[in-house]
């Protein structure tokens, strides 16, 4: 019957430690921090349920004594251990010395009561109040620092997220209560072992959803910089050297400007490294600009004209300029009069971005060929449906020319 009340626990704490196994989200050395804390919580409730077996049967007191010396040392470490895996470049120096110092006190009970014993009639006995709380002093001490560490390395927004590391330290606290309000009678769980099982659930998937944004922001980082390099094509790069050349040789103040305007772009292509998911589309409107006066000036059949009634407004960088390459590269750049205009405007629940042009057209249900022309028109619409939670729709006649309208729905109020 004791078995039974260890079982929910048990199984528990069985599933969290598969689940820390096969995450891919944590790190090796969260991992192993994580797989160790599961392991000391298992010796925890076997040394919970070993005490109650000791306290209810024939008496044996040495194996009493050690049996809770091991308990004792336990708890500490396993909120230490949280420690590293909230930050795990830390050493915790001082961290550990306390726990050391919590764990020398309670080996004193083999040769003194200082701390605690077991008397003959089989009774736990406290000693020192200060040496015998020493345990409860250092999980405080950890478990105060447990908070604040992870409210400080994980700025939150989200307030339900931000109560569960409050949630899991009451917890614990109201299981210390209850079981200083049993005292010494036997039970085969403790409360604080049972917290510290249902806490360690809590606190890993809260760090797990922690986790899994960093690697988020990680692979939108990554994929910044993909985007970033992909937009300086080297035909781009290659026919704006060549412009360059020929305008130094028949017009060098022409040639000048064009210099200043390509460094322009590459310098904002540069900064899209460092800036956030979404940024105003006056901002990426100024990198269209700066993009298609290049353009120009090396096709000089090619127009490019804008219509802007709406700018009020966020979206991913480098998604309107990449449409207007898209449809000078692979639109009008064949046509004798190749034209593209940008617009904006506000529509119901959000706003409207449009680029369309009259140039050679596709089948719009084929957005990669072969050759994956239209590769960035994809990539464009994956990043506003995640980003922001717009949409791109394309509507193209072979022959005709191409509109691309990209939908960026109003953002909520905060």
């Amino acid at each position: 019957m004791e078995l039974l009340c260890v079982a929910p626990s048990a199984l528990l704490l069985f599933g969290l430690t598969a689940a820390v196994a096969i995450d891919p989200y944590l790190r090796k050395q969260q991992k192993r921090t994580m797989l160790g804390i599961c392991v000391l919580v298992f010796v925890l409730m076997g040394q919970n349920y070993l005490d109650y077996v000791l306290a209810t049967g024939t008496p044996a007191i040495g194996l009493r004594i050690a049996d809770s010396i091991l308990g004792y040392c336990i708890r500490p470490i396993v909120l230490l251990l949280f420690l590293h895996v909230v930050r795990p470049a830390r050493r915790y120096t001082a961290e550990w010395c306390l726990v050391g110092v919590n764990a020398a006190i309670h080996l004193t009970a083999f040769f003194s009561d200082v701390c605690f014993t077991i008397d003959a009639a089989n009774h736990y006995r406290s000693g020192l109040p200060i040496l015998s709380s020493s345990c409860l002093i250092t999980s405080l001490i950890l478990l105060a620092e447990l908070v604040f560490l992870t409210v400080r390395e994980y700025r939150l927004s989200a307030r339900m997220e931000t109560l569960t590391p409050f949630f899991v330290t009451v917890m614990i606290l109201l299981a210390l209560l209850a079981d200083g309000h049993i005292g010494a009678v036997p039970q085969p769980q403790s409360f604080l072992t049972i917290a510290m099982v249902i806490g360690s659930a809590l606190y890993y998937f809260w760090l797990h959803l922690q986790f899994v944004r960093e690697y988020e922001r990680a692979l939108a980082a990554e994929q910044r910089v993909q985007i970033m390099m992909a937009q300086i094509q080297p035909h781009f790069l290659y026919n704006t050297l060549a412009t360059i050349r020929n305008l130094c040789l028949t017009s060098p103040e022409t040639a000048a400007d064009v210099i200043e305007q390509f460094g322009t772009y590459l310098r904002q292509n540069l900064a899209t490294l460092d800036q956030p998911d979404l940024i105003p589309f006056s901002k990426e409107l100024e990198h269209v600009r700066v993009y298609a006066e290049i353009e120009t000036q090396m096709f000089p059949h090619i127009h490019v004209g804008y219509e802007i009634e709406d700018d009020n407004f966020m979206l991913p960088p480098l998604t309107v300029q990449l449409l207007v390459e898209n449809a000078i590269q692979h639109g009008v750049l064949a046509k004798e009069d190749g034209w593209i205009l940008v617009q904006s405007r506000q529509v119901s629940g959000g706003h409207a971005v449009v680029v369309s042009d009259n140039g050679v057209g596709f089948d719009p249900a084929v957005l990669v060929d072969e050759r994956g022309m239209h590769r960035g028109i994809r990539n464009v619409r994956e990043r506003i449906e995640r980003q922001c939670g717009g949409s791109l729709t394309v509507e193209s006649t072979p022959g005709e020319g191409t509109t691309v309208t990209i939908l960026v729905p109003d953002a909520p109020e905060a």
